[in-house]
């Protein structure tokens, strides 16, 4: 299977070749490219709506265990986190909305106060397609099984900023409980 990261490539290039011939200087061509660009942010905003009624309907309490790497740049010790898988699931849609919210703030600006049309039709695409593709609505839209890359907790993207994956197997979760503030176990 090809990765998102190049058909995310491949859909950039497409689309800034179409925006070269796309005369956005017309107002009606304008309006419809805005009208694509909202269309799109609610169609991800009513994904992930309904990807939080499933998990809410769902209940899933079972026990889910792992480790958070420490801070880039700290001294710190790993952390263990004790949760639920719904608490999880709660948690990262939480960040789907932070990260969707932060995306339209940024288009706002680069629109409405510098001007730039071309993103507009861009970003009306790729986070479409990213919503599409995030491991929450796979697992609740899809019904997709959570086990494989969609077993709890998800793994980190590859970026140059991460400092270290998440840890979920026992002896990692054993030891940082142990060393996690002399062993004193947070509530």
């Amino acid at each position: 299977m090809v990765s998102p990261q190049i058909t995310n490539l491949a859909i950039i290039v497409v689309a800034m070749q179409l925006a070269k011939k796309i005369p956005f200087e017309d107002p009606d061509v304008l309006l419809v490219v805005r009208g694509m660009y909202v269309l799109s942010n609610v169609l991800i905003l009513g994904i992930y709506l309904y990807t939080q009624s499933k998990i809410k309907s769902k209940k899933d309490m079972a026990t889910l265990k792992y480790v958070e790497p420490a801070p880039l740049g700290s001294n710190e010790e790993p952390r263990p986190v004790t949760t639920t898988n719904m608490e999880y699931d709660q948690g990262q849609l939480r960040q789907l909305f932070k990260g969707q919210l932060m995306g339209v703030g940024m288009m706002c600006v680069m629109h409405l106060y510098f001007k730039y049309t071309n993103p507009l039709l861009i970003q009306s695409i790729i986070p479409l397609k990213s919503a599409l593709e995030s491991n929450l609505v796979k697992i609740h839209v899809f019904g997709k099984p959570a086990t494989g890359d969609l077993a709890r907790p998800f793994k980190a993207s590859n970026s140059f900023l991460n400092q270290g994956q998440i840890k979920s197997d026992k002896a990692s979760v054993e030891n940082a409980e142990k060393n996690w503030r002399g062993g004193v176990k947070e509530e």
